[in-house]
């Protein structure tokens, strides 16, 4: 199978992915601290800008620097002063200690080196009142995403999630190939 990449607003998969929706599921609003961990070229990053607004900030870090700087443009080019970007791992990303309003994993959890690790560390980025969100892919076999083996079931993403000191609130579907886990401190 080859991996599609997506782009920062690729129409074809606001068809089955929607940011909006999902921002609107997770309760993202204007004004709150979004911090996107894994944020590739900024297909959540961006519309979480737009959605948090001038007194809102997004905080959107990944790995590949290629890809941040692909956000970056799109950032400039859109004038949006509230995201910042940078290229780095997850594993050693702790943006600030209890600033967060919604700490995001955007169908990435699965792709972390350490991704117990990289729970902890939205923890120590969430206020008290924030919450975790885990949107990822179905444990189920599908034309796109990456392969079954490599997924993590609702069961063990809730369980390392629980592990990492966080408690579960809600566990739905996000449209046909993902699942949304919302968790509080």
């Amino acid at each position: 199978m080859t991996k599609r990449r997506f782009q920062a607003d690729d129409p074809e998969r606001k068809k089955w992915q929607d940011p909006q929706k999902i921002f609107s599921a997770i309760g993202l609003s204007s004004g709150m601290v979004f911090v996107d961990i894994g944020c590739g070229e900024g297909y959540f990053a961006l519309p979480a800008a737009r959605m948090a607004g001038p007194g809102g900030k997004v905080y959107a870090t990944d790995i590949n620097a290629d890809s941040v700087g692909v956000l970056r443009e799109h950032t400039a080019k859109e004038g949006l002063v509230n995201l910042f970007a940078e290229a780095k791992a997850a594993e050693e990303t702790v943006i600030c200690e209890g600033c967060a309003d919604i700490v995001f994993f955007g169908i990435n959890l699965h792709d972390f080196e350490n991704p117990e690790k990289v729970l902890r560390n939205a923890k120590k980025m969430l206020k008290a009142s924030g919450r975790l969100i885990d949107l990822d892919w179905k444990d189920e076999p599908m034309e796109m995403g990456p392969p079954k083996e490599k997924r993590f079931s609702v069961q063990k993403a809730q369980a390392m999630i629980e592990a990492a000191g966080f408690k579960v609130l809600s566990v739905k579907d996000a449209g046909p190939y993902h699942y949304l886990i919302i968790a509080g401190r």
